[in-house]
């Protein structure tokens, strides 16, 4: 009898309190529907409150509202052993700002890892902040929701507005709408590096 041996994925999210909704579901569930193990890490392990950021008519920048708790936060920041994975998924919403600061050593480390062994990122709307704070965006061709754009150039990035931006192991998209090229071309990467 014959076994196949399945390269096992593990895959982490950076996330905190007002993450943008669709952008931790999404990538949570589609992640774990590749057959993937996802972990979730915040600066406490607890559930997550999301927002929901619209654009509306009549609205010069988007709306927030509530969005549904995120339950699924499996470790703290401080918790997390990066090396224990293969990718790592940074969602937007007003999270990284909050983070970047409130977990500041733990996600530089984090962060700081994927980047020095070469590992896909996936990074999106706001999520380039936690970027700039690392101190990775220099040289790098990316996008992100508008109001990042002078924090990734002010970091020595090129912005560029386009659905999705692959520039070597980072994947950056600008919001939302952008969900399944985001995640599309992520998988590809994850999938490439692993031989799979």
């Amino acid at each position: 009898m014959f076994t196949t041996l399945i390269a096992r994925v593990k895959i982490l999210i950076i996330a905190g309190d007002a993450v943008e909704a669709l952008e931790i579901f999404y990538p949570y569930f589609r992640l774990k529907e590749e057959g993937w193990d996802v972990d979730v890490a915040a600066p406490t392990k607890k559930d997550l409150r999301t927002v929901v950021h619209d654009f509306e008519p009549g609205w010069e920048t988007y709306s927030e509202k509530p969005g549904y708790l995120f339950k699924w936060v499996t470790k703290t920041s401080a918790e997390v052993k990066p090396e224990e994975y293969d990718g790592l998924v940074i969602p937007g919403g007003r999270m990284p700002e909050y983070v970047r600061v409130v977990a500041s050593e733990d996600v530089k480390r984090i962060v700081r890892h994927f980047f020095e062994a070469g590992k896909p990122v996936a990074a999106i709307c706001h999520a380039p902040q936690i970027l700039a704070a690392v101190g990775v965006v220099n040289g790098r061709r990316m996008t992100s929701y508008i109001a990042v754009k002078p924090e990734v150039e002010n970091s020595g990035g090129i912005w560029v507005d386009q659905e999705v931006v692959v520039d070597g192991n980072l994947v950056t998209s600008r919001a939302w709408p952008d969900n399944p090229a985001w995640m599309r071309e992520f998988i590809k990467l994850v999938k490439a590096k692993k031989g799979i």
